[in-house]
């Protein structure tokens, strides 16, 4: 008889109550993380660091936004680094300089050939550098900025990843890409996605806000976002230009990228980080352990974050749970010692 009003009390006045707290504390977490997304809002796009079709603005003269090396061959339907042929290096790099704080590039892109499996290579890297560099993924090793690297061949015969495979690295100019080792030494975390050969598009975001850098894929043709890279602490300078390149060496693929979309994040910051000369920041990433230590963690996954937004919604659901179950066994308890109070009675 004591059991239920004790429960009812405890949904009327405890539960619903941590139920409204709860609710509150999520929606806020969430809105402060996702409101200011844009996602794929034209209103952001940024159209001096966008590469989309018919390509207007790319070439060889004063006033491009675009420019290509190497074997990059510019047609109307897509922009491709290097044909299926042995031995190719083209680059394409935007030639505005990007001053933007919080930034998200959606690359819109397509691996093909005719190798089959462990037969063809080499890959595309999408950069955000101090300089623009020339040909080839990795050709001017010691850079400064960001580089994202997808990868089709492995080059270490001993590794145990999945191949092609997504990385990403951020280097001050004192250390460089290791081709041998397919960049494991550097890498900031990776993710292995079937690219190639694919006949629906396929899509790489990158994201970069408030010191954390995001990648997501979408290769499944399934009009959604999986999470491939995400790691706090990042700082990356203003000021650097976006580009693509990729290379063919004894194996070879077409190397396409249809599009580049660069979007501005609607992000507040504070009035120190506004006063601060973004222009001046070295590229760097905060870490328990230094990246050369990745070497030795098959995961490639040892970034230290605060918690995403579904863990501290998982968190939140189980501490509320527990708070559940031990009223629960609280009432029960009691309504026994109260039983077996009134027997001296």
């Amino acid at each position: 008889t004591h059991i239920i009003p004790a429960l009812w009390w405890f949904w009327e006045g405890g539960v619903c109550k941590m139920c409204h707290i709860f609710l509150l504390l999520w929606l806020l977490h969430f809105s402060s993380v996702y409101s200011d997304i844009t996602d794929g809002n034209a209103e952001h796009l940024k159209r001096e660091h966008s590469l989309i079709k018919p390509y207007q603005g790319v070439g060889t003269s004063s006033s491009s936004q675009w420019d290509f090396w190497g074997s990059t061959l510019v047609t109307s339907q897509y922009v491709r680094l290097t044909p299926d042929e042995r031995s190719k290096q083209g680059s394409i790099w935007n030639t505005v300089p990007c001053y933007l704080k919080d930034w998200e590039m959606h690359v819109q892109f397509k691996v093909h050939g005719s190798g089959k499996k462990n037969l063809h290579g080499d890959g595309i890297a999408i950069w955000y550098t101090k300089e623009r560099l020339h040909p080839g993924p990795g050709s001017n090793g010691n850079f400064h900025g960001l580089a994202i690297f997808v990868d089709t061949y492995p080059n270490d015969e001993a590794s145990d990843r999945s191949f092609p495979y997504i990385s990403a690295m951020v280097s001050n100019g004192s250390f460089a890409y290791d081709h041998g080792k397919d960049g494991r030494s550097t890498e900031l975390g990776g993710c292995s996605a079937e690219i190639r050969n694919k006949d629906h598009d396929t899509y790489l975001a990158i994201r970069y806000s408030k010191g954390r850098l995001t990648i997501m894929v979408d290769v499944d043709d399934r009009n959604e976002w999986k999470e491939c890279i995400d790691i706090g602490g990042v700082r990356l300078p203003t000021g650097y230009y976006f580009g693509a390149s990729a290379a063919t060496g004894d194996l070879s693929d077409n190397h396409d990228i249809i599009s580049m979309k660069m979007y501005q994040l609607m992000v507040e910051h504070t009035p120190e980080e506004d006063s601060q000369d973004w222009t001046k920041i070295e590229p760097s990433v905060s870490l328990l352990k230094s990246p050369k230590d990745n070497i030795d963690d098959p995961t490639g996954n040892f970034r230290s974050t605060p918690l995403t937004g579904w863990k501290v919604f998982l968190l939140l659901l189980c501490a509320l749970l527990g708070i559940v179950v031990c009223a629960v066994v609280g009432a029960v308890v009691f309504q026994k010692r109260q039983e077996r109070n009134k027997r001296f009675y």
